[in-house]
């Protein structure tokens, strides 16, 4: 039992979540501009991890630097992780790997709560990692109150790189953005990702 074995559907009768679509998350994004040193590293290797099309080469050569970015623009605020093992409750299945955690937390050497944000990156059908994308969600708000750190939302996203489409679990519904932010305006995505942290300090 592991993250990638939820669906939308398993999601909603196993936790009682409600999934809404068709729902605006973010009204009024205020764009960041991406730093000299991202915009040139994904004029140069957005092209390779696009054509290579694994889940590995879009992680590293475009979601992974697009993260790190918003370390350097929260001035080291956040810890993000990459690839960690997320074991929260075995017996519900969830249990495993994140492909991108992010946490409120300047504690880079240990994953810290709270935890703000997951992405799950895919090489191409973004709907099919919405599920696990969801459960890994579920796992962070449990593991948040478990350590006393209980947060209004917890947010996800789940990319190929090139596309973004971003969820957020509040309550008992989870609503998954009607909008696609795509890497061709950098700053959309950043301006997400800069108002989801702003949002928890």
């Amino acid at each position: 039992m592991a993250y990638n074995r939820f669906t939308i559907d398993s999601i909603r009768k196993e936790f009682g979540i409600e999934i809404v679509g068709n729902h605006l998350i973010f009204n009024d994004i205020h764009p960041i501009s991406p730093s000299d040193l991202l915009s040139k590293f994904l004029e140069r290797y957005l092209p390779l991890g696009s054509a290579i099309g694994t889940e590995k080469a879009r992680s590293e050569f475009i979601i992974a630097p697009m993260l790190a970015e918003i370390t350097e623009i929260t001035e080291h605020r956040i810890s993000l992780f990459s690839g960690t093992e997320f074991n929260v409750d075995e017996e519900k299945g969830l249990n495993g790997r994140c492909d991108f955690i992010i946490s409120a937390s300047g504690n880079q050497y240990a994953l810290t709560a709270p935890v703000l944000t997951v992405v799950e990156a895919k090489n191409d059908n973004i709907n099919a990692g919405f599920g696990q994308c969801m459960a890994e969600m579920i796992a962070a708000r449990i593991f948040n109150e478990a350590e006393g750190n209980k947060r209004k939302a917890v947010y996800g996203s789940v990319t190929t790189g090139s596309v973004w489409r971003f969820l957020k679990l509040e309550g008992d519904r989870i609503y998954i953005d009607k909008k696609e932010y795509f890497i061709d305006s950098p700053e959309q995505i950043l301006g997400i990702l800069s108002q989801i942290v702003s949002d928890n300090f």
